[in-house]
């Protein structure tokens, strides 16, 4: 999508410098895909521990050193 937006050069300047990118198209990319990344990964953060079916760290442990245990003998 073609859009025309007034940055401001400073904060265009230190985004291409944090990104490392080559254009400021590549900057403005990379910095959105960051942003959406980052607001789906707080939404998923809101039901951390919320699912009933899944496994407990404590059972994901136990799970692990039982496989351990039957892959030595």
């Amino acid at each position: 999508m073609k859009t025309t937006v007034d940055i401001p050069d400073e904060a265009l300047s230190e985004l291409m410098q944090l990104t490392k990118a080559d254009t400021k198209r590549a900057a403005i990319v990379q910095a959105v895909e960051d942003f959406n990344r980052r607001r789906r990964m707080a939404e998923l953060a809101k039901h951390a521990g919320t699912f009933k079916d899944f496994m407990s760290p404590d059972d994901l442990k136990r799970l692990r050193q039982d496989q351990r245990n039957h892959d030595r003998h």
